[in-house]
């Protein structure tokens, strides 16, 4: 095998798939990339055995073939050459040498054969969404999901299909996030899926907001055409939670704030609060929320912001993090805290971002 390109041609699709390439792996072939030459393009793969990408690049082919070079290597290798520089691949024995200039490395190789590749996914369906749309989708959504936990089907994000929308949900337990988006062209009838913690990272990575996505589902592997790139990762095989029993249903007391005041507020109130629980205290009166932050050290500190809230006195406590986090995501000038009592959720919606909906459990004080 043997290929000629600019450094730039190279290094695009090295970048785009290198996410995956773990440093330290138990498998020695999933340090290295595989790179298939024909037609005059290069396609190269790299894999975890749970996400796998695929990126293309045109170059000059001089002799087909296929090979596994070290990929972090290959990248700082390629990276570090100048601008504009011509780079040619050529595998020699069990060998590859890249040339550049008066530049010359050489890289051992694995067999192409042992590197474990996804062909078919047994798709089931396909939709194709506007890059954007699912961009958004990810970015308002993803921080809910959980790490490591042994409900496993939390370690991941919900990906829900219906005729004419797709939906994502995540949860951590101890909170929520959901988003939608209007599709043209769904399944015949509402489909789940799950997508673990790793795809969906190096999905969001992957999604520039230009052009459409093209997502195919299959019986156990999701995959996403994105321009040149080719994503495809492994499914959790589990049940998820059903999101809609815990999203609070028209909340009997509502709080409407500046979202950037409260959100400093929260900030600032936070500076204080117990660093292992986070916690906080919402105090509710005619027009006045104050929030409280204290730790073990027995310092305190407290906020007074008016709000426009005419329902019975209260306080609740909560994980500042995470309504830190819901008002990011949430967008609008206002947001609006939907409550109930002091042992039930609250609600953080935003008139204008009227398709996605966080929910954020009370804590003990």
């Amino acid at each position: 095998m043997k290929f000629s390109a600019d450094r730039e041609a190279i290094l695009a699709p090295l970048q785009a798939v290198i996410g995956v390439v773990e440093r330290r792996q138990t498998m020695p072939i999933l340090a290295n990339v595989l790179v298939s030459g024909r037609d005059d393009r290069i396609a190269i793969t790299a894999t975890d055995l749970e996400v796998e990408l695929v990126a293309q690049a045109e170059v000059s082919l001089q002799q087909p073939g296929e090979v596994t070079l070290p990929g972090r290597k290959l990248l700082d290798i390629v990276r570090a050459l100048p601008a504009q520089a011509t780079v040619t691949v050529s595998v020699e024995g069990e060998r590859a040498v890249v040339r550049s200039g008066k530049s010359r490395f050489t890289l051992a190789t694995l067999p192409a054969t042992d590197f474990p590749t996804i062909e078919d996914i047994e798709a089931q369906y396909s939709v194709t969404v506007p890059q954007e749309s699912l961009k958004r989708l990810i970015d308002k959504t993803h921080f809910s999901m959980a790490q490591q936990d042994v409900r496993y089907y939390l370690n991941g994000m919900l990906l829900e299909m219906d005729v004419n929308m797709l939906r994502t949900v995540a949860t951590d337990g101890h909170r929520l996030a959901l988003c939608e988006v209007e599709v043209t062209s769904g399944p015949p009838s509402p489909h789940q899926v799950i997508v673990p913690r790793k795809g969906v990272l190096e999905l969001q990575r992957l999604l520039s907001g230009e052009g459409d996505v093209e997502l195919t589902v299959g019986t156990s592997h999701v995959r996403a055409k994105i321009g040149t790139i080719r994503f495809t990762s492994k499914l959790i095989d589990g049940r998820f939670p059903e999101y809609g029993r815990v999203i609070p249903s028209n909340p009997p007391r509502v709080v409407n704030a500046d979202r950037e005041v409260l959100r400093a507020a929260l900030q600032r109130a936070a500076i204080l609060s117990n660093e292992k629980y986070r916690g906080i205290r919402l105090a509710l009166k005619s027009g006045v929320l104050t929030l409280q932050a204290h730790n073990p050290e027995q310092e305190e500190a407290e906020e007074e912001l008016e709000v426009t809230y005419m329902g019975d006195e209260m306080e609740i406590g909560f994980n500042v993090n995470y309504l830190l986090d819901a008002l990011s995501a949430v967008e609008g000038e206002t947001v609006d805290l939907g409550l109930t009592d002091a042992n039930n959720s609250c609600l953080v919606t935003s008139g204008e971002t009227p398709n996605a909906r966080y929910v954020v459990m009370p804590m003990r004080l």
